[in-house]
């Protein structure tokens, strides 16, 4: 199968997970990606050791997912930008390049020279995309961001996800969560500009900003308050099921997991439900015998429904609602998430060797081309391909040992 991005340089100088996210998609697809990290510290986040609690590293062993996720099937240069000695290498560089990719500062950016006029000095044609947290105009183009704050507490879901008189918020469900979803935003950006420029020779500036996508993703609230002219009220949501339908909603199980149940028609859900509970009385309940009758007595019904569910655990009712017609899922956990059959039998989950030779699985971004599931290779070591990447690019032996003397390369 040819991958959509054969072909396609990418080159990548970011850190953290927002952008290079957007960088091992691109590689998913079959893109040459070139990160570029600092010649001495690399990315940050190679510094992590504990996250959300959790330990992040995996002891005595190299393998590092919260770099490999974003980082997958890249190569990685390390390469000094402030040293003068480094500029040649990152003009050749950019003049190899499709798209220049950062989420480095306005402030950086400048100081580096790789600003977008600095990048276009050097490569007229090529993409220039930035990742922000706040956007690249305002005033808070010069503001960081991560996506704790710009994406889940500035873009609307810490609000929405938070019940009202709580005594603390929510958070988010994962690490890294605004970070990737903005990661896939920037990769269908990067794919849309490089449609443009074969379509028109013009080239794009391309911006993605962790603020905006999180608004994205509240956007359905986010646009009822808008035409509302003011925020939205507050709706006390009931314990058990809807206001107006027992079948939508979470219900806990006999040993405290969950099963969430979406069937917006109640009326032709209910009989199969009260069938395959075992609760064939319900049917011809007059409370419940109609779907008129069926909304007016959620409240009811939704609690009839809740004590049935905790009557059996959880495993019991996931065999039992097994082809049941009516919408429903189990609530997984991020190991149930993993052995999902779902994502497996589409090849969602996949195989690579790390950098020991141990096989390792990781998570795939979830497009895929032609049925063919992404084939994933490893995220580089700190500075792994900095001699092949220089000598592709015409550098020699001697000048590679003089670009480490001055320490603008590892």
């Amino acid at each position: 199968m040819q991958r959509p991005m054969e072909g396609v340089r990418i080159l990548e100088v970011a850190q953290f997970t927002f952008v290079p996210a957007a960088g091992a998609v691109l590689s998913d697809w079959g893109a040459d990606v070139i990160k570029i990290e600092h010649a001495e510290r690399g990315d940050a986040q190679r510094g992590l050791v504990r996250l959300l609690g959790l330990d992040v590293a995996s002891k005595g062993s190299s393998f590092f997912p919260i770099m490999e996720g974003p980082n997958r099937g890249k190569r990685s240069v390390g390469l000094a930008l402030e040293k003068p000695e480094a500029r040649a290498v990152l003009e050749e560089l950019v003049r190899s390049a499709d798209v220049f990719l950062t989420n480095f500062l306005p402030g950086p950016r400048s100081r580096l020279k790789i600003d977008l006029e600095d990048i276009r000095a050097i490569n007229p044609d090529i993409i220039y995309v930035r990742g922000s947290g706040f956007g690249a105009r305002g005033p808070e183009a010069d503001k960081g961001g991560y996506d704790s704050t710009a994406f889940w507490a500035r873009g609307g879901s810490a609000a929405g996800t938070t019940p009202p008189g709580a005594d603390r918020m929510v958070s988010m469900p994962a690490g890294a969560y605004g970070d990737s979803m903005g990661g896939m935003t920037i990769a269908g950006g990067i794919a849309a500009a490089l449609y443009s420029r074969k379509v028109t020779g013009e080239p794009s500036v391309v911006d993605v900003s962790l603020i905006g996508v999180g608004a994205w993703a509240t956007q359905f609230s986010v646009n009822l308050a808008l035409m509302a002219d003011g925020p939205l009220p507050v709706v006390e949501k009931p314990k058990h099921g809807s206001a107006s339908n027992p079948l939508v909603g979470a219900y806990r199980t006999a040993d405290g997991r969950w099963l969430e149940l979406t069937m917006l028609q109640p009326g032709q859900y209910w009989p199969e439900f009260c069938t395959v509970v075992g609760r064939e009385d319900l049917i011809s309940d007059e409370r419940f015998d109609s779907t008129a009758k069926i909304m007016a007595n959620a409240a009811a019904a939704a609690e009839i429904v809740a004590q049935i569910m905790e009557q059996r655990t959880f495993d019991e009712w996931v065999e039992t609602f097994e082809g049941m017609k009516g919408q429903w899922a189990a609530v997984q956990n991020s190991w149930e998430v993993g052995q999902d059959p779902s994502l497996r039998a589409n090849g969602l989950i996949a195989p690579l060797v790390d950098a020991d030779g141990v096989d390792r699985e990781l998570l795939t971004n979830p497009v895929q081309f032609d049925e063919t599931p992404a084939v994933l290779s490893r995220a580089p070591q700190f500075a792994e391909h900095t001699d092949e990447v220089l000598r592709e690019l015409g550098w020699g032996d001697e000048d590679l040992l003089q670009l480490k003397i001055s320490g603008a390369v590892t």
